[in-house]
């Protein structure tokens, strides 16, 4: 199963939900890799702990040499194992800022499904975190893809911004990857007591949409988890936020083998 988690606005807890999600999946036995598409390696630094020259080329050095190889050659990716049982990383860095027209323009976008195609046998889970832009690297991974995530935090402009998302998403789908589906929009930095969100997700899901009945808190304990770059399942187990990832996992996993 290869999921990615998508949406062109920032802020809205992309790397956050991928990380924890993919954690979660090798904490309950899964073997799990996590790609890091994004080129400000937030996800990366999250789950390794390092930053700047420390980060291994990763991702980078796999697009640098489908640009430089010949026709049948097989093209190398560099994978880092984590601190935690089953969970690894592709790693993402700068460098992939200043290959993204060279890629274009060489039409290299179906090299990464092409990847996950020879790592499948590998990894029982496959989690994409991509930048918060329709770019490059977020086709790839949506061509690469079996079901998309969609973060959403309950504002104005993200539901504006929603209803676009998904219509390019069935584009893509029409386009490239006809097996793509949507699997769900993850409803983030919930804030129960407030009215206003509530309202607007009772809206979205009247409308048909996939809004997924598992909610994640807005919670200072994030924010602690990013600075202890430790995810919330080893972290805090107990926590509510930990266990909201749990049963959103949970749900994701009983709907895929519906």
């Amino acid at each position: 199963m290869r999921r990615v988690v998508f949406n062109q606005k920032g802020g809205v807890g992309k790397s956050s939900i991928a990380c924890n999600l993919a954690a979660v999946s090798a904490h309950e036995g899964y073997r799990t890799l996590l790609i890091d598409l994004d080129a400000q390696a937030n996800s990366t630094q999250y789950l390794t702990g390092l930053t700047g020259d420390d980060i291994p080329m990763g991702i980078a050095e796999f697009f640098k040499q489908t640009l430089s190889t010949g026709f049948g050659k097989k093209n190398h990716v560099d994978i880092y194992e984590t601190p935690y049982d089953n969970l690894h990383v592709v790693t993402a860095t700068a460098e992939l800022a200043d290959l993204q027209p060279k890629l274009e323009a060489k039409h290299k976008i179906n090299k990464l499904r092409k990847l996950l195609d020879e790592l499948d046998g590998d990894y029982e889970r496959i989690y994409l975190d991509t930048p918060p832009a329709l770019n490059f690297y977020a086709v790839s991974a949506l061509i690469a893809a079996d079901r998309v995530l969609i973060p959403f935090d309950c504002d104005s402009f993200s539901r504006q911004a929603l209803y676009g998302l998904i219509k390019e998403v069935d584009e893509l789908k029409e386009d490239h990857n006809e097996d793509l589906q949507v699997e769900g929009i993850i409803v983030n930095q919930f804030q129960p007591r407030a009215s206003l969100p509530q309202q607007m997700l009772d809206e979205l899901i009247a409308e048909g949409l996939p809004v997924l009945p598992v909610y994640l808190n807005a919670s200072v304990k994030m924010r602690e988890s990013h600075q202890a770059n430790t995810p919330l399942i080893h972290l805090d187990p107990r926590h509510k936020l930990t266990q909201q990832f749990v049963d959103l996992h949970h749900l994701l996993e009983t709907n895929a083998q519906r």
